[in-house]
Formats: structure tokens, C-alpha cells, sequence
């Protein structure tokens, strides 16, 4: 697969996909929950390097994959993902709320960023994500649209079909058949 963008703007298409971790660490994954309005998108690589030296050199470097931790800015957080990931409840008096002891949800976050030549839509195997703040402010000569934010840490499922730890794929129009699919079903790695 030949990227042959210059440039990358513009993330959209944020889809949460619910996810069962094994024991094995694999994992199979719930229908999608579309996140729109998204905003911002900035996840850093974590993970460190270790440098041994021996006869005066740098004699053998190692590099730990620890997967991406970041934030997800968007114009507000859907209830289907409050209640899906975050665990809130809607009772049957209407009422959303917040229960303090929801498990943690691992999920599958895809999005895509366009290009200058097409639009790349990319995959995180195994999140998790912080709730959301309580922010608002005052409305004053015009309305400035108030955001919501998450902190996501993203880490490796293990995919049995090539006996490996996958943090993250990514696909371009190119690869038609995994790209038409790529927001509904989280693709894992065959070969």
C-alpha cells in the first residue's frame, strides 16, 4: 500500500467499536458507535528506548512499543458512548447517570484523515479511554461552541493469525475492500 499523500488535514469519522479482551490478550469486537463532530486527534507514541553500550559504543538498542496515549476532541460526546464505554446508565425515568464502580470498556477507535490525494483511515486495536470533564461557560455576544474531551491510551491485541501484538493499521482507497469496510468492522491482520 503506497501512501502518496503530502500533507494530512482533517479528522473525521471517529467510530468507537466495543471490545472483549481474552486472556490471550485478543479481542473481539461489538457493533460500531459513531463519534461525530470530531475536532482534534493528537495521540504520542509511549514507549522508551534503551541504549547498551559496550567497546566504547552504543553496542545494541532496544525500543518498547507501549502503544499511543492522547486526546480525542469532540463537539460533544454521544450518549450511545456514555453508555457503551463509560458505563453510564439510562434508567427508565429517562434519567442518564453515572454509576462510580462502572467497569473499565476496552474498545476499537478508527478515524480518518483526509489528504491532499485521499482520505487514510487508521485504527487503534485496544483503548481505553478518562470520562469526560464537566465544563461550560456562559453565553456572551455570540455562541462559541464548547467541546468535550477524552484521554485515550492505546495498546496492542495479540492477533492469532500471524502470532502477533498489533497496536495500530492503517489503509488507503487503494485496498478497496478493507477501506469501504474499515468504519463498520475493525480489520485484523490475516497475513
Amino acid at each position: 500500500m503506497a501512501d502518496t499523500n503530502k500533507i494530512k488535514y482533517g479528522i473525521k469519522n471517529v467510530v468507537f467499536f466495543p471490545a472483549t479482551i481474552a486472556a490471550n490478550n485478543s479481542a473481539t469486537y461489538g457493533e460500531a458507535i459513531p463519534v461525530p463532530g470530531a475536532v482534534s486527534l493528537s495521540m504520542d507514541a509511549q514507549g522508551d528506548s534503551n541504549i547498551f553500550w559496550a567497546d566504547n559504543i552504543a553496542y545494541y538498542t532496544s525500543v518498547a512499543n507501549n502503544g499511543y496515549e492522547g486526546d480525542l476532541e469532540v463537539a460533544k460526546i454521544p450518549d450511545d458512548v456514555l453508555t457503551s464505554i463509560f458505563g453510564f446508565v439510562a434508567d427508565t425515568n429517562g434519567v442518564m447517570y453515572e454509576p462510580v464502580n462502572a467497569p473499565v470498556v476496552h474498545f476499537a477507535m478508527a478515524f480518518q484523515f483526509e489528504g491532499d490525494v485521499h482520505a487514510k483511515r487508521h485504527v487503534l486495536y485496544n483503548c481505553t479511554a478518562t470520562r469526560p470533564a464537566v465544563a461550560g461557560s456562559t453565553k456572551t455576544e455570540s455562541i462559541e461552541p464548547q467541546t468535550e474531551s477524552m484521554t485515550i491510551t492505546a495498546t496492542s491485541i495479540y492477533v492469532a493469525a500471524i502470532d502477533k501484538e498489533v497496536a495500530k493499521a492503517s489503509v488507503t482507497p487503494t485496498e478497496a475492500t478493507q477501506y469501504a469496510s474499515w468504519l463498520t468492522t475493525v480489520y485484523q491482520p490475516t497475513n
